[in-house]
């Protein structure tokens, strides 16, 4: 057999092979500035549905108080430490510290809306390895914002931060933890997201429909007990999980060119062609906000990490995470000290003002749309297999704040959904030249004020092909 090694080297040494190569290096990007050599689906053209703009007042920006923000986070780092293995009762030192200022801030907020807030702090215990195997005391503390149509008020919204923090050791009580960024900025951000939204809230008719729960939560660094027992407590409610939005780590923004974008964590769930809950919901909040602000990363959290995020998306519900741009571990996890010349610890004076008045802002656009949105559809199916036609079908109870229905579409192996055509009625619709194969589906509700509800995408019947008698699949 000739030696490939040998032609190659005889090819490098003529001007034919030099010609090649410059083909072959070009190519690429011909192919890029190419269009695609497909065939046109539908043959006839796709539909050009007139899609209602979004809800008017969107959250500004300039509106969102960096200063307060900030202040809240030295309040909390002010406590020394707030492990949740440390002191409930001291007013100075601890936990109970970190509880005492969050409440303090919700109520000034609370006063300041009008009374539209309504603050809870629930106490609960938990158990885990890093609780020594005995039931740990602790206290959630959460601002609810009552939704306004009496079909969609037990429908949740949920903006959460957790407002423990923890040195080297996670089960040391006496090190210093300041936990500036991790978490005291994630908990500014939902403290802030009840600020704005209390503050902007319509009343009556036109106001939220769903409730909004503004939530500072424990036990993170001790294994997600806050987030496992806001689950709970909402189940407990007869609430419906609508969305969660975990905020973990949404401070610090070092590298030149800040403020870059936030990630937005959404894992993709276990169901064959179709996204889970926690992935269409970080489309939504993409959509909602722009692609210049929210960076997805299809991943439901950093390698190796976790946030309160998690047992909601083990549930099958809608939950994401956001986290800065780029982690600096020096500052996270760390009993304060210097080491070489380094210094560690989680410190105010390491955040950026500026980014974590961007997350806010994210966060409270987002909660707003979505608790203006109507419900999803349900029952969201693809038949037409083997047929010219795709055939969307799904379900949705009577909602006269409805517009109508989005049938979304992309290529699979595309990250954001297109509209391709928008339906009045729930129903089965035909998509006439459209294949079942060559692309997924989804279907959203859009209320008339502008709303969408997060997608739900079709699920399929997965039939293999016929094997020989006697092979096991």
């Amino acid at each position: 057999m000739t030696d490939p090694s040998s032609i190659h080297r005889r090819l490098l040494g003529s001007s034919f092979a030099a010609s090649v190569c410059l083909c072959v290096a070009l190519f690429p990007a011909f192919a890029q500035q190419s269009a695609p050599r497909d065939p046109a689906e539908p043959q006839q053209g796709q539909p050009h549905p007139k899609l209602l703009p979004r809800p008017a007042a969107a959250i500004a920006r300039q509106s969102v108080d960096e200063k307060s923000m900030r202040a809240l986070i030295d309040q909390l780092v002010s406590c020394g430490t707030r492990l949740s293995l440390s002191s409930w009762t001291d007013a100075k030192r601890g936990i109970g510290c970190g509880r005492d200022h969050i409440v303090a801030r919700l109520n000034e907020i609370t006063k300041e809306s009008g009374g539209k807030l309504q603050i809870v702090v629930d106490k609960f215990d938990s158990t885990s390895e890093r609780t020594s195997g005995k039931p740990l005391h602790l206290e959630s503390v959460y601002a609810i914002l009552p939704g306004s149509d009496p079909k969609l008020a037990k429908t949740l919204f949920i903006v959460s931060g957790h407002y423990d923090s923890r040195p080297s050791d996670v089960m040391n009580t006496e090190a210093d933890a300041p936990g500036a960024d991790d978490d005291a900025s994630g908990v500014s951000v939902s403290v802030e997201s009840a600020r704005l939204l209390s503050k902007a809230a319509p009343t009556g008719k036109g106001g939220y429909r769903a409730t909004l729960l503004f939530a500072a939560i424990p036990g993170e660094e001790q294994g997600l007990l806050g987030g496992y027992h806001l689950l709970e407590w909402a189940k407990q409610q007869g609430y419906t999980i609508g969305g969660m939005l975990d905020d973990d780590i949404v401070g610090d923004d070092p590298s030149p060119g800040a403020p870059h974008r936030v990630r937005l964590f959404s894992g993709n769930g276990e169901i064959d062609d179709c996204d889970s809950p926690g992935r269409e919901l970080a489309r939504a909040i993409e959509e909602i906000d722009g692609p210049e602000n929210i960076r997805m990363i299809f991943r439901v959290d950093r390698y190796g990490r976790g946030g309160d995020h998690y047992p909601f998306y083990k549930a099958g519900l809608p939950a994401v995470r956001f986290t800065e741009p780029l982690e600096d571990y020096t500052h996270q996890h760390q009993t304060p000290r210097t080491e070489s010349g380094i210094e560690y610890g989680d410190f105010a004076k390491y955040l950026n003002p500026s980014f974590l008045g961007d997350v806010a802002r994210d966060n409270a656009e987002a909660l707003r749309e979505l608790a203006l949105a109507p419900a999803p559809p349900s029952n969201a199916r693809l038949t037409g297999e083997v047929t010219p036609d795709a055939k969307v079908s799904w379900s949705a109870e009577d909602d006269p704040e409805r517009a109508g229905f989005e049938i979304l579409w992309r290529e699979t192996t595309e990250p954001r959904w297109q509209v391709y055509d928008f339906i009045a009625s729930p129903g089965e619709t035909v998509l006439r030249g459209v294949s079942t194969d060559n692309h997924f589906f989804a279907v959203r509700s859009v209320g008339k004020n502008g709303a969408r509800s997060i997608a739900l995408p079709t699920e399929i019947e997965r039939r293999p092909p016929p094997l020989p008698a006697g092979t096991k699949q």
